[in-house]
């Protein structure tokens, strides 16, 4: 770890030692990719954080959403002798062995957003519960529905995203309480923009009759927005999902996106770097996970058992609101 020396004058013209000043905290903050609208927000979030802590975050990830493209950025991190590691995964398993090294060598590590296994982390930070993302994304769904029934189909990342599979599964949990919805499809957009926008042109040439087009990742969404507009589908299939205000208000205003859920982003990255730093500087939830983790201006999260600590419940974006947000993220 660099340090910085500051050299005192001495009184009397006597020379004295150089005296190390403490180093910044670092700490690796990996995106699942650059270029990505999400993780730029969460960046933001970041630095403002390091700033509070006199820290400093190094923003990081592939170019593409892939598990070995994290690998080698994390190797980087590692090299650097980095204080702490925050990763939002692109597959829950297949980077635990990097991370397994880094924590050898004391470096802590969480991830956030989208988890890694727990045996390649200290702590989860979730952005809400998954539970509570998937009820969600499926009332929107029975809003948008005609009369709450009708066929939906899902764009989503990659088939092995943590987060995306978790939310899946917890939607259909909820289609029991929804009986008229009928889930016709998924497809995978890996988070790239023009595959996302091909999966959802698919989608909807596939399925005629569909109602509501659903992305729950933030790329999808946009991607799929676009899908609805350009094959003249505008009021006939409605588009929802997870995204930001920043990309969508424009398909909002034209009513593409009646309305949508996301939480914020920058709150998500200030408070996973919070967390981060704090352990690096050891501070901790003990063993079993009892003590609180202070956030900043975010509070304080208590993770269970398992490291896994949950924010708050989406909050839902529509024409009275978008706007306005979208000046922030």
């Amino acid at each position: 770890m660099g340090t910085v020396l500051l050299a005192n004058l001495a009184a009397c013209g006597k020379s004295e030692a150089p005296i190390e000043a403490p180093a910044k905290t670092r700490v690796g903050l990996v995106a699942k990719s650059l270029g990505n609208g999400f993780f730029d927000a969460v960046h933001k979030g970041a630095d403002e954080a390091a700033k509070e802590l006199d820290a400093e975050v190094i923003f990081t990830g592939p170019t593409t959403p892939t598990a070995e493209g994290q690998i080698e950025v994390l190797n980087s991190l590692i090299a650097q002798r980095v204080d702490a590691i925050a990763i939002s995964a692109n597959d829950p398993d297949a980077v635990v062995p990097t991370l397994k090294r880094a924590m050898q060598r004391g470096i802590k590590v969480i991830s956030y957003d989208s988890a890694v296994a727990q045996e390649g982390r200290i702590a989860h930070l979730a952005p809400s519960s998954d539970p509570l993302i998937g009820e969600t994304v499926v009332a929107l769904i029975a809003e948008l529905a005609p009369g709450g029934a009708g066929k939906f189909a899902v764009v989503s990342a990659t088939p092995t995203s943590t987060n995306q599979n978790a939310w899946l599964g917890e939607m259909r949990k909820s289609l029991t309480n929804h009986p008229g919805l009928v889930l016709v499809g998924v497809a995978y957009g890996d988070d790239v923009s023009d595959k996302s926008y091909r999966e959802a042109t698919a989608l909807l040439k596939q399925h005629p009759d569909l109602a509501v087009l659903v992305s729950i990742s933030s790329v999808g969404i946009v991607a799929s927005a676009r899908a609805v507009e350009d094959l003249g589908l505008t009021g006939k299939v409605k588009v929802t999902g997870l995204g930001l205000p920043s990309e969508l208000v424009g398909y909002v205003e034209k009513g593409v996106v009646p309305k949508f859920a996301i939480w914020n982003p920058i709150d998500l990255g200030y408070s996973a770097t919070q967390i981060a730093v704090r352990l690096a500087r050891g501070e901790g939830p003990g063993n079993n996970n009892s003590k609180p983790i202070y956030m900043g201006r975010m509070g304080e999260v208590t993770f269970a058992a398992d490291g896994v600590g949950a924010m708050s419940k989406p909050f839902i974006y529509d024409a009275s609101n978008t706007a306005q947000f979208a000046k922030i993220f």
